[in-house]
């Protein structure tokens, strides 16, 4: 069975940073495109950042360029997402994802998310 897990998510202050870590099962991260995704009260699903196959360059969206930084770790089997100078507007429960590659339709595997909240 096939399992993905967001750790990490909580309340930070604005300008703080936090780190999410995806711990996968049953699968390997190594095999697959993966990638972040946060949805944000009232809005869609939107990618942040993705690591395709073999050590393509790693995309980030416009909004967290910078900022966010994916990084996987083939040994434990995780990819995390490092996140500085957050902002209120990063509010959103954030989702790991594994699939065929870096668009959202093409992502197989899906963690349940976690809550990142930005506020003072």
């Amino acid at each position: 069975q096939v399992q993905l897990a967001e750790f990490g998510g909580g309340l930070v202050q604005p300008g703080g940073s936090l780190n999410l870590s995806c711990v996968a099962s049953g699968v390997t991260l190594s095999d697959y495109a993966v990638g972040w995704f946060r949805q944000a009260p009232g809005k869609d699903r939107d990618g942040i950042a993705c690591l395709g196959f073999r050590d393509t360059p790693t995309g980030y969206s416009d909004s967290v360029k910078g900022r966010f930084t994916l990084s996987r770790d083939n040994a434990k089997n995780t990819v995390s997402l490092q996140m500085n100078n957050l902002a209120p507007a990063d509010t959103a429960v954030y989702y790991c994802a594994a699939g065929s590659s870096c668009h959202t339709l093409a992502m197989r595997y899906w963690g349940e998310g976690a809550l990142v909240t930005v506020s003072s």
